[in-house]
């Protein structure tokens, strides 16, 4: 490993870059670069990619997997959706059920108004009306 260690110097931000090294990456978790001598950063910036590409593609779910995956989502979005809906028509439906209710609410009083009307107009003292 100390081998391999004199091929690459890990440099800060913010620190001199020795001359004749090239970047070969960047690891932004520790704020470091990681620098190859000048023709070598080309292979280890390669080595690096395939590396990343490689395990990208066995951690990838399958086909399968992903349609399943899909599936799920396009459900739960669906029952999202549905549930939203729902509570709307409901606070709809009671909002028209209440407006319904008060105006029949003033209906009735505007009727009692009448009779008390007509009452004071004929003179009667009694509110009440027979049947």
């Amino acid at each position: 490993m100390n081998f391999l260690k004199r091929f690459w110097k890990e440099v800060p931000q913010g620190a001199a870059v020795p001359s004749g090294w090239r970047m070969a990456w960047y690891e932004p978790r520790r704020q470091v670069g990681v620098y190859t001598a000048m023709p070598l950063h080309w292979i280890a910036r390669m080595l690096r990619e395939f590396r990343y590409r490689v395990s990208v593609a066995i951690t990838a779910p399958r086909i399968e997997q992903d349609q399943a995956f899909q599936l799920q989502r396009t459900h739960r979005d669906r029952e999202r959706l549905a549930e939203e809906y729902s509570k709307g028509y409901l606070a709809g439906w009671r909002e028209c059920f209440e407006a319904c209710l008060q105006a029949v609410e003033e209906e009735i009083t505007d009727a009692d108004e009448l009779w008390k009307m007509g009452a004071a107009l004929t003179g009667s003292t009694s509110t009440q009306r027979e049947n």
